[in-house]
């Protein structure tokens, strides 16, 4: 790949990884998966593609001394490591299992998260707490259930199995 192609290549690989965060973050939270795998693979896949391709990066642009780690580590961890999170993460979630298992939990915690819609900034997100074999899992569901967030005391969840054995929710219900 010469310089020229070199100079494309690596913001293209790092906006799409950008991009590919926040889908990332909506397929996370429908998962059941310990936030330490996405991050694991994140930074793995981040440092080895620092190890085999700096060199090339090195000689792409013109930074040098901490800036040159910096941003090249930059572009590795949110390129590759993003995309083969995504890549992962994705696979799991699409090629799941098709046959669902209905289970209720109890409501362990309430609270909420500062969103903003199209026109309004001040809208709350309410957010529940469970406790899913063993895990804590935080569940989000749409601001029309925030008036009545405290009235609600367990879960009924369609789960089925993921590509990798992590489960995923499909529906969530609140009773």
């Amino acid at each position: 790949m010469t310089k020229k192609q070199r100079k494309i290549f690596y913001p293209v690989i790092f906006f799409l990884g950008a991009i590919l965060i926040i889908w990332e973050i909506n397929i996370y939270r429908e998962t059941i998966i310990n936030l330490m795998i996405p991050i694991g693979i994140i930074m793995v896949v981040g440092i080895i593609a620092f190890i085999l391709d700096f060199k090339n990066y090195k000689s792409t642009y013109e930074y040098s001394g901490i800036g040159l780690y910096l941003y090249s580590a930059m572009h590795y961890v949110i390129g590759f490591g993003f995309i083969a999170c995504s890549i992962f993460m994705l696979s799991n979630y699409y090629f799941a299992d098709q046959n669902t298992r209905t289970e209720s939990y109890e409501i362990i915690r309430t609270s909420s998260l500062a969103s903003g819609g199209k026109y309004r900034i001040d809208v709350k997100t309410p957010t529940f707490r469970i406790n899913y074999n063993g895990k804590i899992k935080e569940l989000v569901f749409s601001s029309e259930f925030y008036e009545k967030r405290n009235f609600y005391n367990n879960v009924e969840l369609e789960i089925r199995k993921g590509l990798f054995g992590f489960d995923i929710l499909e529906n969530k219900k609140l009773n």
